[in-house]
């Protein structure tokens, strides 16, 4: 437990990010979780749509430093591949 003032305001702080990282991330998941979807049900239209959402959602976790950017990179990249896959079908 934190003792001096310094350290419980921290403590405070730390915990009020966490709590909004824990809300950006589960953003982020959501919109990729959306075209993964879409890719799933076959609907090439609706998942370029939510790709479109998803992202700018990616990039901004990367520059807010929730995500490293070569893991928002591979997301980009396999959503994509997905899409285009669906659409030479």
């Amino acid at each position: 437990m934190a003792n001096s003032p310094s350290a419980i305001k921290r403590a405070r702080q730390s915990e009020r990010r966490r709590q909004h990282n824990v809300a950006l991330r589960s953003r982020m998941r959501t919109a990729v979780k959306k075209v993964v979807k879409s890719v799933n049900t076959g609907d090439g239209s609706a998942a370029s749509e939510q790709y479109k959402v998803a992202v700018p959602q990616l990039d901004s976790m990367v520059n807010k430093g929730l995500i490293h950017r070569n893991k928002a990179a591979r997301h980009k990249s396999r959503l994509n591949k997905a899409i285009r896959a669906l659409q030479q079908q």
